[in-house]
């Protein structure tokens, strides 16, 4: 995710609990996502769409933290 960012999101990861505790959120669902659409866990197409949709609404608030960081650098 924004490969760009990378060094940027390291350091936001240590430095911006938020920031920490919503990339770790989005990362926890990318899984649970993968292993329903890969048959390891159970989920029908709704719970799945759900999920998706929780983590498009983290990503795009993890975006918003980067990019302002980024300006402020």
């Amino acid at each position: 995710m924004f490969p760009e960012y990378r060094d940027l999101i390291a350091r936001l990861k240590q430095e911006d609990a938020h920031f920490a505790r919503l990339f770790e959120r989005h990362n926890e669902l990318d899984h649970q996502v993968h292993n329903m659409e890969t048959g390891v866990v159970h989920g029908d197409s709704h719970s799945i769409e759900v999920l998706k949709k929780e983590k498009l609404r983290l990503k795009d608030s993890l975006y918003t933290i980067i990019r302002r960081a980024d300006a402020s650098a």
